[in-house]
């Protein structure tokens, strides 16, 4: 299917999507944050997809949110006045998922609940919406003429997309403040230093890293295990006390070992490469 605000397109097992409103430098809208949920849930069911870049069309990333429409530039509906109860009962209701919840939010919870590795190949500006919405991506690569900017304290609002608990993780709780607070632009060498960043490329080679490090996670790698060891690292890494990751990794490797696990073994006794045949998209049930 086509999307209004992204191009979906798999080759070799890796999919490009591609923010794609390089007139208005990708600004976020509610449209995109509809085809990015979307197309993140997709991808999780699509077998012939190994793992996902994401990148703008032109020369932005994304350029946060679109502040040109009418009405609440949010998508909000301001008639509610919602409270945290609503949140338990209404989280699902349709009007309150469209009128309440954060756009951005439901996008990285899709990239969050998705079963394929996701690297962020920052081309150009990315702020607000553009600069959380990598937080929730495995890996981040930037352009040198990356900018990267929390910005949401210069128009008096909050940092949204889950952010307050993606970024922390990946920059500790001082550096993720300080980017709050001040709401500075930052290069990407200096997101780099501030450890956002994985490394910084000239603008011609960022796609190929990319795509380099794309093969570099699944080439010879089982799907299920790929899938699986992805959402054990999210999730595990948030429990109170290990015993639950014990619990975790207990039935992942019990359902790893009878199945592509057996493979692996053979392969590497037989010094060969492993035929994996498991899906990501049939993943067993080791989470509670």
């Amino acid at each position: 299917m086509d999307y209004e605000t992204l191009r979906y397109e798999v080759a070799d097992g890796i999919l490009t999507l591609t923010l794609n409103r390089p007139d208005q430098l990708n600004a976020f809208t509610v449209q995109m944050a509809d085809d990015l949920e979307h197309a993140f849930r997709r991808a999780s069911d699509d077998d012939d997809v190994r793992a996902i870049v994401v990148t703008g069309e032109g020369r932005a990333f994304c350029a946060g949110m679109d502040l040109s429409v009418e009405g609440n530039v949010f998508g909000l509906n301001e008639d509610e006045r919602p409270t945290p109860a609503d949140m338990e009962t209404r989280f699902d209701d349709e009007d309150f998922r469209r009128g309440v919840r954060d756009t951005g939010g439901q996008v990285t919870l899709a990239i969050y609940d998705c079963t394929k590795p996701v690297i962020a190949a920052v081309n150009g500006p990315a702020v607000g919406i553009g600069a959380t919405m990598i937080c929730a991506m495995d890996a981040r690569l930037a352009s040198e003429n990356a900018r990267i900017g929390f910005v949401f304290g210069k128009i008096g609002i909050v940092p949204e997309a889950c952010s307050s608990w993606f970024l922390p993780r990946i920059v500790g709780i001082p550096q993720a403040l300080e980017w709050f607070y001040s709401a500075d632009i930052l290069t990407a060498d200096e997101a780099k230093e501030g450890g956002l960043v994985r490394s910084v490329h000239p603008a011609d080679e960022l796609l190929s890293a990319a795509y380099a490090l794309a093969e570099k996670f699944t080439k010879n790698r089982s799907p299920v295990g790929i899938a699986l060891t992805r959402q054990m690292v999210y999730r595990n890494s948030a429990q109170t006390h290990p015993v639950e990751a014990h619990k975790v990794d207990s039935l992942a490797m019990f359902y790893a070992s009878v199945d592509d696990g057996k493979e692996g073994v053979a392969a590497f006794l037989g010094k060969r490469d492993p035929n994996f045949t498991s899906k990501a998209s049939e993943l067993p049930e080791v989470f509670a």
